[in-house]
């Protein structure tokens, strides 16, 4: 199972010029980012063959790992005195990864840190976006996030969260270990052939998402860890707690001159895991924020919208991603 998916670029520019810039993606859960490789392979194809004229060369770096815990490698196994990785351990496991990665093109920027970093989150990888950007306000490097059927508050009060809300409430302390517990015994009892059919041809799954699937459930630690992340999610994810200046962009002049927004929201029109009513609420506040700063300013900030093509919340195990990734494209592009 890869830790790691990267996509440099394919000609890299050594012209001390270049601006390089790194889009970071931040998974969802489960946190395996080998769901997301089309995604980002289309995104680097969309770069490479459809490159917007600019006045200062820009070299586009695409990168995306796992979150912590779902590659059995990179820890101890868990146990009731090691429990799996927490909400804050994700946040604190991304930044530290941000700030590891250096330009890689030969020449002298080799090992220096990127001038733009984009990050884009999908579902919890939203929230934890947020979080970053909230963790490094002022960080002029850390220009704009894309945000894909966010999980950014209340997520307990979403369709799925009220199903799994109720079940806690019966039995809130068996929950994670009876989850778990069921899931791997399930899953052991199944061959190897009876698993991939239910996957390919019972659930449709598409070749990647198959695989990244099989190589989940077989995982010593991979189900525990989502469950536990999971809960923590419904516990953490409530109500809306960042302050305005999260919405403020750092370099107001080059945002007037780029046009491009400090954070694109792509909302799904009935996503499980955001109630409608709540997300609604959520960008009227941000449009109200625009307006209180003046129409001058609107375009610096937040981008809005809600999904009208049917695309599901699971777009990584679906054949959506070229969408999606056409979409990201166009606002990376911009930047």
């Amino acid at each position: 199972m890869p830790q790691i998916l990267s996509y440099p670029p394919h000609e890299p520019k050594e012209d001390p010029d270049t601006r390089h810039v790194l889009i970071f993606f931040i998974t969802g859960n489960p946190g395996l980012v080998d769901y997301y490789e089309p995604f980002l392979s289309t995104l680097r194809t969309l770069l490479d063959e459809n490159p917007r004229p600019r006045p200062q060369p820009v070299s586009f770096h695409v990168y995306g790992r796992n979150l912590a815990g779902f590659d059995d490698a990179d820890h101890e196994p868990f146990s009731a005195d090691r429990p799996p990785h927490d909400l804050e351990f994700q946040i604190q496991h991304v930044l530290s990864a941000l700030d590891a990665l250096t330009v890689e093109a030969a020449g002298p920027r080799h090992g220096t840190p990127f001038d733009r970093v984009i990050l884009v989150g999908h579902s919890v990888g939203a929230f934890i976006t947020l979080e970053a950007f909230h963790r490094r306000l002022g960080d002029r490097s850390l220009t704009s996030g894309i945000l894909l059927f966010p999980t950014v508050a209340h997520i307990a009060l979403s369709p799925s969260g009220l199903r799994i809300s109720r079940l806690k409430a019966v039995a809130p302390a068996a929950v994670e270990r009876g989850i778990h517990s069921i899931a791997k015994t399930a899953t052991y009892l199944l061959p190897d052939w009876t698993l991939s059919w239910l996957l390919r041809s019972a659930m449709g799954f598409p070749e990647h998402a198959a695989g990244a699937t099989e190589r989940f459930v077989r995982s010593r630690d991979g189900i525990w860890q989502a469950v536990h992340l999971g809960k923590d999610e419904l516990n953490l994810i409530t109500e809306e707690k960042w302050g305005e200046e999260l919405w403020e962009v750092v370099d107001e002049v080059e945002a007037q001159e780029h046009d491009v927004p400090k954070f694109f929201f792509y909302f799904g029109e009935h996503d499980h895991w955001v109630d409608n009513e709540l997300r609604d609420q959520f960008i009227q506040r941000r449009n109200e924020h625009a307006a209180r700063q003046g129409p001058e300013h609107k375009r610096g900030r937040t981008r809005m919208m809600v999904d009208e093509d049917g695309i599901p919340h699971a777009f990584c195990i679906s054949e959506c991603f070229s969408i999606r990734g056409f979409a990201t494209y166009e606002f990376v592009n911009d930047n």
